[in-house]
Order: structure tokens, then C-alpha cells, then sequence
């Protein structure tokens, strides 16, 4: 199994830097205490998702990118690969499934890239992904089970210790796969580090307390954070976390939306339910405050028209 080490995060970071945004991390007051906002909706492409992506595709040869590449993802990852493709002149194909979000697919498309439908409930995303790849000669790219991904994704970790000039005791991180959180679980040892996912959708959570990977229920409720809805973890994801001793947590669609709410009404930013998780913990009090707190807000991907429905119904 690879293994990914601080040391790949800081070259990722080094390899992608003219890539990517340097996003803001904001100052946030709850119950008088400060914590702070890793602001990655404001990542181009919306969402952490281009760091990963870009380290992958960076790392790659010039046969390999001539070839072409192959992801599957509901969104956030599929324009990370997409925009990291267009730059660099790689032909991508995105495996996405068919409920996914009109805004992530025309943004997908838009980049240029090919996308092909799959039905989430019947049908395997990487199968599907592989036969491509066969049939093309075109790389796989994950969104998580890759440590070129999991140490692009750490990029985060680097600039948050870079921006508060020292370690925050703690990180609180959306997680899917786990690829952010791994990553900045790397970049940042010495910060304790909190999981949130969604509820029925917290496999990574079961799979930490239980000491082995556990997949999600296939009677998984459905839920906004679409972004979040990975049905199996990877070997690399979780034994980083696991190694940490990562603490984890997990929210119903209601908090999310209460924390989407919150953050447009108190700081202006426009969060998607996933990229919403972990700050909907701690404002649901699943987490104790306090002044030494960071909160990744992972994605901004969302419908206009749906997050001013959330919004007002959050007031």
C-alpha cells in the first residue's frame, strides 16, 4: 500500500503552488470565543478538490498525459480534474452520476471535460472508470485513494499553519473519503483533528471506532451533501487518520443547512451542505468551542436558488 508522509505534502504544496488559490482563513466569533474559517469555497473550481487533482496530474509523464485521464465524481472532484486537465492539455473523462447537481455537471462540462452518467444505487463508478481506462489507456484518477491526491489535498493543512503563524490545537474537517482530512492530518501534526460527515453517511467514522474499514449501509438515507456521499473509504485515508487517532463526528441535513445559513448571514460565504459539515458540528454544539479552532469550509458548490431557500429557511 503507498504510504504518504509529511514530506509529500510539502512537495505537492511546492509542485502545485502556481496552480491553485492561497485561500483566506477568516476570523469567526462564537459564544465570545475567535476560531477560525479555512475559506475553500473560494478555491478556484469551488472546492478544495483542484489541490489534489492538480498534484496528480503535475506528477504525471508526458506519455501518461497523452493518454488522457478518467475520474468519477458527483462534482467538486470532476472540476478539480477537469480545469487541472484543460490547463495542462490532458483529454478527461468524468464518471458522474446521474442525480449529481446540475450546477457540478455543467461546470464539469465547461472545462471541457467528457462526462459519462452512471446510476449511483445500481451501478459501480469504478468499474466503470476502470473499463474506461482499459479501453483508452487513460490514468485513474481518484478522488482520495491516491497519495498524490492525499498530499495535494495537505496544501491545506501547510497554508493554515503558514496564515495563524503557528499549529491550531484543533482542525475540523468535512469528510468524504477523507483525502482533506488525511492530508491535513499529515501537514499538521501537531493539531488534534475532527471528521464530519453526514448522518448514514459517516462510514469513516464506524470505520475509526471499529479499527477496520466498514462501508456505508446500502440503505443510506439520501442527503444535500453530495460531496460527501463516498460509499467506501481507502486503506490510505484511514490509516492516516487512524494513526492520529482522528475524532469524528457526524450531522443531519438540518445542521448543515443551519450552518450554510450562518455563514452567509454572518461572513458572506456561499457553502454547500458538504462543504457546511463541520462547521453545522460545532454549531450544533457536537464539539466544544474554542479560541484555538480551526473549521474547513471544503465547497461552495452550490444551487443559487437552493441556497436562498436554505438561507431563508435558516433565518
Amino acid at each position: 500500500m503507498a504510504v504518504v508522509t509529511h514530506d509529500d505534502v510539502v512537495e505537492a504544496a511546492t509542485r502545485i503552488a502556481g496552480a491553485v488559490e492561497r485561500t483566506p482563513l477568516i476570523e469567526a466569533r462564537l459564544g465570545g470565543h475567535v476560531l477560525w474559517l479555512k475559506c475553500e469555497n473560494r478555491q478556484t473550481g469551488g472546492a478544495f478538490k483542484l489541490r489534489g487533482a492538480s498534484n496528480r496530474l503535475l506528477a504525471m509523464s508526458a506519455e501518461e498525459r497523452a493518454r488522457g485521464v478518467v475520474a468519477f465524481s458527483s462534482g467538486n472532484h470532476a472540476q478539480g480534474v477537469a480545469i487541472a486537465a484543460r490547463r495542462l492539455g490532458i483529454k478527461a473523462v468524468i464518471v458522474m452520476p446521474s442525480d449529481a447537481p446540475r450546477l457540478k455537471v455543467e461546470g464539469t462540462r465547461n472545462e471541457g471535460a467528457e462526462i459519462v452518467f452512471y446510476d449511483r444505487r445500481s451501478e459501480d463508478r469504478i468499474a466503470i472508470a476502470a473499463g474506461i481506462a482499459a479501453d483508452t489507456g487513460a490514468t485513474i484518477v481518484p478522488s482520495f485513494d491516491d497519495p498524490y491526491i492525499v498530499a495535494g489535498q495537505g496544501s491545506v493543512g501547510l497554508e493554515i499553519i503558514d496564515q495563524l503563524g503557528r499549529s491550531p490545537a484543533r482542525i475540523v474537517i468535512p469528510c468524504g473519503g477523507g483525502g482533506l482530512a488525511a492530508g491535513i492530518a499529515l501537514a499538521c501534526p501537531e493539531a488534534a483533528i475532527t471528521i464530519v460527515e453526514p448522518d448514514g453517511w459517516d462510514d469513516m467514522g464506524r470505520s475509526l471506532r471499529g479499527g477496520a474499514i466498514v462501508p456505508v449501509e446500502v440503505d443510506a438515507p439520501p442527503t444535500l451533501c453530495d460531496a460527501l456521499q463516498t460509499p467506501r473509504v481507502s486503506p490510505i485515508t484511514f490509516d492516516v487518520l487512524s494513526e492520529r487517532r482522528a475524532a469524528a463526528l457526524s450531522v443531519s441535513d438540518d445542521e448543515a443547512c443551519a450552518a450554510i445559513g450562518w455563514a452567509w448571514r454572518e461572513h458572506g460565504l456561499a457553502v454547500e451542505a458538504g462543504g457546511a459539515v463541520a462547521l453545522g458540528a460545532v454549531l450544533a454544539g457536537k464539539l466544544a468551542v474554542s479560541d484555538d479552532l480551526v473549521i474547513v469550509v471544503s465547497g461552495g458548490n452550490i444551487d443559487p436558488a437552493l441556497h436562498a431557500r436554505i438561507v431563508q429557511a435558516t433565518r
